[in-house]
């Protein structure tokens, strides 16, 4: 008897009430993984795709090939803007639902993908982020009284309230602005890596997407294009298994690693546990100096949890077992940082809570400065007639029309 087919409708492994079930992730020892030669053969890296490269094991010590060897006085710096980040989100999180901004997105459980990848990176290499890589902007120079007062569309707004809360952008930092269509992002890096070859710099781009957006088409034309014209660019996908309350398998992740998605384009693929911050270091460090020496794209698949909502418009509790986070076999990516340079000597419990406390000051010393330039509920107000502004090069005429009527209205005219 021949089985009719079936259609397959990918489910999470628990709901909520469920207890968390992460058996389908695939986890390889700390330092189990081999670190190959810059300019391997693509064939010959296909079980990076597949494996997972760890340095920190269980008892927070470093293992293996891909441990970076960073002192401990770097390791301190990367746990501050680590805590920074996650001071900036809870305090941010707390603002929203007093109602003095009207969205936000926070990057619980990530910080390390962005703090790791940013002090990788150079200065000169351009990024091109989503929207859980704030700690990328603050590692990259941007204040926190600028991100805040983005988020609050004020009088200091960088996008003079045109964009939607978290869509930040820095030119000083090479930090491309934030786009709500998602994986938009990822054909500007390649084209910008592009740039950078034909122009014969040694800059190169990088650019984050969630496991959700690479069902994206923008997903697989950036691709294509990276891999036909060798483009150095590092593309991450960051599998927090959760696309908003879609899990990861309904983006293709039951199949095969997201790390595998370049392998028949010729693209390496590193899966790399993205709680660790030894090792999306080495990872991105392995990356960035293939393609400068023009052996192209790679693409990075950072395992991870998102610990939180996926936005203040989102309840988890819907969708998911509530202590799910809490059982994540990779653990949270700060307590694992912190544990590791206690483990070594540079670090203890009482610095740590110093620390935190030193960035809850500095965050709550921004959020005052952020308020006198503005909230949802207190002014000063944006202009509401720069609306027409910044729009085309040459302002239409319904444009100019609409503008004079509100002038009008205003009394301005």
């Amino acid at each position: 008897m021949i089985e009719k087919s079936r259609l397959k409708i990918p489910q999470p492994y628990a709901r909520p009430g469920d207890e968390p079930d992460f058996s389908y992730l695939e986890l390889s020892p700390a330092g189990e993984i081999d670190k190959p030669q810059i300019g391997a053969r693509t064939r010959d890296l296909e079980y990076l795709a597949n494996g997972l490269v760890r340095v920190l094991d269980d008892d927070h010590e470093a293992q293996g090939p891909w441990n970076p060897d960073l002192d401990p006085e770097k390791l301190q710096v990367a746990l501050r803007w680590m805590l920074l980040n996650r001071a900036f989100d809870d305090r941010m999180w707390q603002i929203q639902r007093q109602g003095r901004i009207s969205f936000y997105m926070q990057a619980r459980g990530e910080e390390a993908i962005s703090i790791a990848q940013g002090m990788a990176l150079r200065s000169g290499d351009m990024c091109f982020p989503s929207y859980r890589n704030q700690g990328l902007y603050m590692y990259r120079g941007m204040t926190l009284v600028d991100m805040m007062c983005q988020c609050l569309s004020n009088t200091r707004d960088m996008c003079q309230g045109r964009q939607l809360p978290i869509m930040y952008h820095s030119k000083e930092g090479n930090v491309f602005s934030i786009s709500g269509n998602l994986a938009t992002q990822y054909p500007h890096a390649v084209g910008w890596a592009m740039a950078s070859a034909l122009k014969g710099e040694d800059h190169i781009a990088a650019s984050w997407l969630g496991d959700g957006s690479t069902a994206e088409a923008d997903f697989y034309h950036a691709l294509t294009f990276a891999a036909v014209y060798q483009a150095p660019v590092i593309l991450n996908v960051v599998n927090n298994q959760w696309a908003i309350s879609t899990f990861q398998g309904t983006a293709g992740g039951e199949r095969r690693p997201f790390a595998a998605r370049g392998l028949g384009l010729g693209i390496p693929g590193l899966r790399v546990d993205g709680n660790d911050f030894l090792a999306i270091y080495a990872a991105t460090l392995w990356a960035a100096d293939h393609a400068r020496r023009g052996h192209g794209p790679t693409l990075i698949e950072h395992v991870t949890y998102r610990g939180g909502a996926h936005s203040t418009s989102d309840d988890p509790s819907k969708y998911r077992p509530k202590d799910e986070w809490d059982a994540f076999p990779l653990g949270d990516p700060v307590e694992r940082l912190k544990g590791h340079l206690i483990k070594i000597g540079a670090w203890s419990e009482k610095k740590h809570e110093k620390l935190w406390d030193e960035c809850v000051e500095e965050v709550t010393a921004a959020w005052k400065e952020a308020q006198q330039y503005g909230t949802m509920t207190e002014g000063p107000f944006l202009d509401p007639v720069t609306m027409f502004e910044d729009v085309y090069a040459e302002m239409p005429k319904n444009l100019e029309s609409q503008r004079r009527r509100l002038l009008e209205i205003l009394g301005e005219e």
